[in-house]
C-alpha cells in the first residue's frame, strides 16, 4: 500500500481548470439558527406533533449534528421523531411528508438535552446533514411516538446553512 494525497470533492472543484463553483450550502454559506419553544397545551395521544418552524425556500443544508433540543416529555418510554411536512421542490414536484426523515425514534424517556443527529445511516453518510431544495420553504416537525402530557416541553434549535 502507498501513501496517498487526495482532495475533497469541494476542494477539487475549487482547484480545477476551469473552476467549478460549489453551492453555498457546501462552501461560504451563511449559518442560521431556527429556535423553537413549545409548551404542550392539553394532553396529546401518540403520534401528536409539533411544527417547529419553517426553513426558507431554496437550497438549505440542515446541520443536525449541531442542532439540539431540551425535551421534557414525561410519558414513559417517550421517543421523538423529527421530519418534515410535504413541500414543493424547486422543480415543481411534490416531496412527500416524512415524519421521521431526520431523526427516527430518539429515546427521550429521560428529561434532558439531546443532539438531533439521530442514528439514520443516510444522515450519518452526509456528515450529520440533510439538504432541502424547496420552492416555498419546508416545515420541520417533531412527532412523539407516545403520548405527550399537558405541560410537556420541547425547546431547542435547528442549525442550517443558506446562501
Amino acid at each position: 500500500m502507498a501513501v496517498t494525497t487526495q482532495k475533497s470533492t469541494e476542494y477539487t472543484n475549487r482547484t480545477a481548470t476551469p473552476v467549478t463553483n460549489n453551492k453555498t450550502t457546501e462552501e461560504h454559506g451563511k449559518l442560521r439558527i431556527m429556535f423553537f419553544t413549545h409548551d404542550q397545551d392539553g394532553a396529546g395521544d401518540a403520534s401528536s406533533s409539533v411544527a417547529l418552524g419553517e426553513l426558507p425556500a431554496g437550497r438549505v443544508r440542515v446541520l443536525l449534528a449541531l442542532s439540539r433540543a431540551y425535551v421534557n416529555w414525561t410519558t414513559s418510554s417517550a421517543t421523538l421523531d423529527l421530519g418534515w411536512d410535504a413541500y414543493t421542490a424547486q422543480d415543481g414536484t411534490t416531496t412527500s411528508a416524512d415524519p421521521d426523515g431526520l431523526v427516527d425514534g430518539e429515546d427521550v424517556d429521560t428529561v434532558g438535552y439531546f443532539d438531533m443527529e439521530g442514528a439514520l445511516a443516510a444522515t450519518k453518510a452526509t456528515g450529520g446533514t440533510h439538504v432541502f431544495e424547496s420552492k416555498d420553504g419546508v416545515v420541520l416537525r417533531a412527532t412523539s411516538t407516545t403520548a405527550i402530557a399537558d405541560g410537556d416541553d420541547l425547546v431547542g434549535y435547528i442549525v442550517y446553512i443558506v446562501d
